[in-house]
């Protein structure tokens, strides 16, 4: 099945979920989420085990720079990611989370007659990511969680994704505290199958998160992503940003929504090509659970 096939119907899938965790709405379950007191709500989503469902829209702005281009290029990542948690075990002790992301990538496009200057963007569908993560069902203090992370040759273009089907460990450690909260969150693919003629991936992301929660239903903070291609040359295997940004809950007739801005800026990049600064925007509507 082609890449575009699979999106589709992954966007069909979780079209049906929203319509079908919308008609809840007026349920007991809708009816806590409106109201739900919206600083906890914040406080919730910032924890990747949470038993909150939620549809985070995230869309990051890159300034590229290196020595392999003239000037700097701009990329755009626009993510979606549905967030499902589901309590498991005879007395539910154990919370499991899936989160999909579903990417719409635009990229600059090269070619070998100019390749310090790109020739135009091109933008579609990039690889699909599924992270997995099961831990104790826990609100507060410190919480862990194990699980794996997937990503698949998706792309509609070879520039826009890997071509290689990935799989590896994922794992979190975070301590929600108040008003503090802070945690890591860890995934490690390696390519396994594909597209013979791409090259081989072997990449982590370690996505760090200090943030404190303000009055307003608001917090400030970063949760920036250090990533690793250990495949690549010493010089241009490290990405390490720092950031800030802010956040807000706000309510929407019943449904809590939260909005987010944070700016990041690479302390350390590729020398040949790189993010030098990232402007994120989210929103995340948190949805009715279909288990509750």
């Amino acid at each position: 099945m082609r890449g575009l096939e699979l999106i589709k119907l992954g966007f069909t899938f979780l079209c049906i979920l929203s319509f079908v965790t919308g008609s809840l709405a007026e349920t007991e379950r809708g009816d806590s989420l409106a109201t739900a007191d919206l600083a906890e709500v914040d406080r919730r989503l910032n924890n990747p085990l949470t038993d909150l469902w939620s549809l985070t829209f995230q869309n990051n702005t890159g300034l590229m720079e290196g020595d392999a281009i003239a000037g700097s290029e701009v990329t755009n990542n626009l993510f979606f990611q549905p967030f499902l948690p589901f309590e498991v075990g005879a007395r539910k002790q154990t919370m499991l989370t899936l989160r999909p992301v579903f990417p719409l990538v635009t990229q600059p496009v090269f070619n070998s007659s100019d390749p310090l200057n790109s020739s135009g963007h091109e933008t579609g569908f990039g690889d699909i990511q599924l992270l997995t993560l099961a831990g104790p069902n826990d609100a507060d203090g410190l919480i862990w969680g194990l699980g794996a992370t997937f990503k698949f040759p998706t792309a509609s273009t070879a520039v826009l994704g890997q071509g290689k089907y990935q799989a590896g460990p994922s794992a979190m450690l975070f301590h929600m505290g108040k008003p503090w909260m802070a945690g890591v969150l860890v995934q490690h693919w390696n390519s396994f199958a594909g597209d013979e003629d791409r090259a081989d991936a072997n990449r982590t992301d370690i996505q760090y998160i200090i943030r404190r929660s303000i009055p307003g239903a608001m917090s400030i903070g970063m949760g920036p992503t250090v990533t690793i291609d250990w495949e690549a040359e010493p010089e241009n295997r490290v990405t390490f940003p720092i950031g800030l940004g802010v956040t807000k809950t706000v309510r929407w007739n019943k449904t809590p929504i939260k909005l987010r801005a944070e700016a990041h800026y690479s302390l350390k990049k590729p020398e040949d090509y790189g993010a030098a600064w990232n402007f994120r925007l989210q929103v995340t509507p948190v949805i009715p659970s279909l288990f509750k």
